[in-house]
């Protein structure tokens, strides 16, 4: 496949399926059992996603990084067809649920996702580059994000681009079900 232009943009509901199967492709195994309850993963996947894109907020971004080809099938031609590549979402968050003011929220990445053909091509930097300026643009001047411990290449890129541990969250799962542990990191933008 031919790509031409690489562009980021807000995700649409048209977005949804392609952008289901970046996530699920991401986070998800289909090997052994997992193959077989990959696709209730997956519709899990989709509901959220639905969700979080209809009910939207001022506060509220989903970014997807697509890349436009042009080119004949069935000597038909295909004008600008889009291929979604990544994804990332940001939204406003509070550190405990119990914390409600305003003051106490701060942006939040989630479910940062580029499909396993197109990784260690910049697509993840570009997408974190938006989202940091979409971040001070909403009047703040830190950016959150959370991070297995056991996910080193996720881990590498959040430390090249600036990211900086706050905080580790050892929750009952790592510690009984032996779990890895989730990162807290965030970067002064």
């Amino acid at each position: 496949m031919d790509y031409s232009r690489l562009q980021m943009r807000a995700a649409t509901l048209g977005d949804l399926s392609a952008l289901t199967d970046v996530l699920a492709e991401s986070f998800h195994s289909r090997e052994g059992i997992f193959g077989w309850v990959y696709p209730i993963l997956r519709f899990g996947i989709y509901e959220d996603l639905r969700h979080r894109l209809v009910m939207g907020s001022e506060h509220y971004l989903c970014l997807v990084a697509v890349a436009s080809s042009v080119g004949v099938s069935s000597s038909i031609y295909r004008l600008n067809q889009e291929y979604i590549l990544g994804t990332v979402e940001m939204s406003l968050r509070s550190r405990y649920a119990w914390q409600l003011s305003l003051t106490s929220r701060y942006p939040y990445l989630s479910n940062l996702a580029v499909h396993p053909h197109y990784r260690q091509q910049g697509i993840a930097q570009q997408l974190l580059r938006i989202c940091e300026q979409t971040a001070k643009s909403w009047g703040f001047s830190h950016l959150y994000l959370h991070v297995l411990e056991n996910n080193r290449p996720a881990r590498q890129l959040y430390y090249k681009q600036g990211y900086r541990l706050k905080e580790i969250d050892s929750g009952w799962d790592s510690v009984l079900f032996g779990q890895p542990r989730r990162l807290f990191l965030q970067k002064r933008i």
